[in-house]
Order: C-alpha cells, then sequence, then structure tokens
C-alpha cells in the first residue's frame, strides 16, 4: 500500500459537523451568574501582563473546534500512554494555557463542577476580541469536556501552506462556509508567526521563482531580512498585520496589496471564489466584525458534546 502523503490524509478529515445541542447564551445564569465576568477579569490581567494573550487565547479556541469540535480537548496534558493535541506539531507554539486554567479555579472556588473549560474557552475567545477593539456577541454556552485528545488528529488543522481549495474544503468539513473561512481568517489581525511557517515562500520557492510572486516585492526583502536563509534566531518572524495589538480590519487591507504573511492568507485574495469577500472585509470593517462575530458562533457549535464531564482542572480528565 502506498504511503500517505500530506494531500491524501487531508483528504480524509474526518467530519465534524455543526451540532444540533441546545446552547444557550444564558445557561449559566441561576447555576454561576458569575462565571462570565470571572473570566473577562482573568483574561484582562493576563493580558496587561503578558500582551501576547489575546492572539494566543483566539488561536487556542480554533485550534480547539477543528479538532473534535469544541470540547477543550487542545488544554488535556499529555500522559504516558497518549500524546495530546497540545504536543502535537502544530500546536507545540500555543501558549497562555494557564489563562483558562486560572480561571477555571476561580469559577470552581464560587461555582464547583458547573462550567466546562470548553465554555470557558469560548467566552475567553469572545473577551480577548472584545477587549482589542474588535466585535462583542453573546456567547451560547452548555457544551461539555470532552475526555479524548490525540496529537495524531492535529494533521487535520489548516497549514500555513494551504491553498484555497484545501481551506474552504477543511472549512466544509466542519459545516461552515466559504464566508466563515474568511472572517475567522481575519483572526489573523491579531498575532505574530516565526519564520518557519513562511520562510518557503522567500527561498526557493519555486523552480521560476525564488521569492513567491504573489508577495510584495517590498515587502518580500523586509521578511527576507527578518528571515534570512540561515538563521539562528528561534524567536524571528513577523507580526501578521501591522497593527498586531488591535483587532481590525488592516489583515485584509495587507493581503490586497500582497502582504499576506502566510500562503493560505494571501490565497484568500487570489482565488475568485474568496477574493471579493476579502475586499469587501477591506472596505468595510463593520462588515467584517458582524460577519466575524456570526462565524464565531458558528464555529462555536461546531462538534460540541453534550453528554460529556465538567471536569475539575482542565488540563486533566476527571
Amino acid at each position: 500500500m502506498a504511503p500517505l502523503t500530506r494531500q491524501t490524509i487531508f483528504l480524509l478529515l474526518v467530519l465534524i459537523p455543526l451540532s444540533n445541542a441546545a446552547l444557550d447564551s444564558n445557561y449559566y445564569a441561576k447555576t454561576c451568574p458569575q462565571a462570565e465576568k470571572i473570566i473577562l477579569e482573568t483574561v484582562r490581567n493576563a493580558s496587561i501582563y503578558d500582551p501576547k494573550v489575546p492572539a494566543r487565547i483566539l488561536r487556542m479556541f480554533f485550534h480547539d473546534c477543528f479538532i473534535r469540535g469544541c470540547d477543550a480537548s487542545i488544554l488535556l496534558d499529555s500522559t504516558p500512554g497518549n500524546k495530546a493535541e497540545k504536543d502535537g506539531p502544530p500546536n507545540v507554539s500555543v501558549r497562555s494555557f494557564y489563562v483558562i486554567e486560572d480561571a477555571k479555579t476561580k469559577i470552581e472556588s464560587a461555582c464547583p463542577h458547573v462550567v466546562s473549560c470548553a465554555d470557558i474557552l469560548a467566552v475567553a475567545a469572545r473577551d480577548v476580541v472584545a477587549m482589542s477593539g474588535g466585535p462583542y456577541w453573546n456567547v451560547l454556552k452548555g457544551r461539555k469536556d470532552g475526555r479524548v485528545s490525540r496529537a495524531s488528529e492535529t494533521v487535520n488543522l489548516p497549514a500555513p501552506s494551504s491553498n484555497a481549495t484545501q481551506l474552504i474544503q477543511s472549512f466544509a468539513q466542519r459545516g461552515l462556509g466559504v464566508k466563515d473561512l474568511v472572517a475567522l481568517s481575519g483572526g489573523h489581525t491579531l498575532g505574530f508567526s516565526h519564520c518557519s511557517s513562511f520562510e518557503a515562500r522567500l527561498h526557493n520557492f519555486s523552480a521560476m521563482h525564488d521569492v513567491d510572486p504573489s508577495l510584495n516585492v517590498e515587502f518580500a526583502l523586509n521578511l527576507k531580512q527578518k528571515c534570512p536563509k540561515i538563521h539562528r534566531d528561534k524567536n524571528a518572524g513577523q507580526l501578521l498585520d501591522s497593527t498586531a495589538s488591535t483587532f481590525d480590519n488592516d489583515y485584509f487591507k495587507r493581503i490586497v496589496v500582497g502582504k499576506g504573511v502566510f500562503s493560505s492568507d494571501q490565497a484568500l485574495y487570489n482565488d475568485f471564489r474568496t477574493r471579493w469577500i476579502v475586499e469587501s472585509f477591506a472596505r468595510d470593517q463593520t462588515s467584517f466584525f458582524k460577519e466575524f462575530a456570526a462565524s464565531m458562533v458558528r464555529m462555536g457549535n461546531v462538534g460540541v458534546v453534550e453528554h460529556g464531564e465538567v471536569r475539575a482542572k482542565c488540563n486533566v480528565v476527571n
């Protein structure tokens, strides 16, 4: 049997449909009314101490929902018999798990065994967006925490090198449409990438081009200076837009002029199925905010666990 290529693995994605679970924005109104206040205060304090927290929490939520659905499986630690999602190659750079654990500890003191880690992460993701100048939305709650977390499944996360067709297929596998894809990609307005995620665009890109021709020439030179062919600075990289601590539509404006950092970013502008949406969001930040909030609600309903558990600690099953 021929070995599986990355493309073959990509096409073997497990379907994770939108859930029919009865989530409710007032789910904890009687059982733990202070939960959202505790989460907001925890996230706000952590962000003051470390400005990278908002981008990290938003990415954590996305990476959680895309593997097994929004069940907090990304928060589980590896065990002697199992390597968990957080230790899979795409998640090695995911940080700030302590923020969710801190919120969980405080909530457990106030309302023991009531609020799931999955819901804490969903609320925290909304809060970091709103705190950074982005939209606010009512988070639907009532998720339970999953008990399974496998590093091997993280191969199914969209890669920075993905083309538009791969991205559209990946989102479709999770019941999300093309507009969801473009809107949620706008989450890159917060964040930073290390050279390893985009340096293939800068050196020996193809037989005809040393540098990806879809890159703005001046921008490509700037990236090559930050990420030379041989570099020893593991922290070197690039902000994903020019206002990386502010949630806005600058990400889309930069894609339009060839300044998308990832191949997957620029692919959204280079494909006719997604270009018009990119252009629309680049022109109209209000439209982007509206669609991003709606897409976050839809993504938050992917593969929701109804009959799992409420973990006492987010990093281990009960």
